[in-house]
């Protein structure tokens, strides 16, 4: 029989990413304080999200209002990657993106971690945007989980396929 093993993912359901924007669009197009702004929200692309407004203090809370609707939804805002508004003209622009998968120098630093500190004999093995950690015992899979958690990666965890 195979050894006990689980997935360490990095993903994010499009669908509630999708739910959190049209839910901030509403919020925005009805609030009194962004009233005549021209405040908007809109996907940009596959992963990429775009917020629009005429003033930069109007951009920033609307991307806080994005941010409290993503939380609602169960989405980690280390999954939502937001740069800083920049002038267009009379618009100010802020782009973002939502982060799928786990880069791979963040993989290397997740399997270093385990190999560090984690129970002995379990391994971690780097495939694609994925790590899979395999090892005698679920006891141990279960501590390394533990010590993940614990730990901040700057990237969104999901453990997933535990036999």
């Amino acid at each position: 029989m195979a050894d006990p093993s689980f997935d360490v993912v990095s993903k994010v359901d499009r669908q509630e990413v999708d739910n959190a924007l049209n839910q901030a669009a509403k919020e925005l197009a009805n609030r009194f304080d962004f009233r005549g702004t021209g405040t908007k929200i809109q996907w940009s692309g596959q992963e990429g999200i775009v917020l629009e407004s005429e003033t930069e203090e109007r951009c920033r809370a609307a991307i806080e209002v994005f941010k409290e609707k993503l939380i609602k939804r169960g989405i980690s805002l280390k999954a939502f990657d937001v740069g800083e508004p920049a002038s267009s003209g009379q618009i100010y622009r802020v782009s973002g993106k939502v982060v799928q998968g786990i880069e791979q120098d963040v993989a290397k630093k997740i399997s270093k971690k385990i190999r560090d500190e984690g129970p002995k004999g379990v391994q971690a093995q780097i495939q694609g945007d994925q790590l899979r950690i395999s090892g005698k015992k679920k006891d141990d899979l279960q501590n390394v989980i533990q010590l993940l958690k614990a730990t901040d990666f700057d990237v969104a965890l999901q453990f997933e396929n535990f036999r």
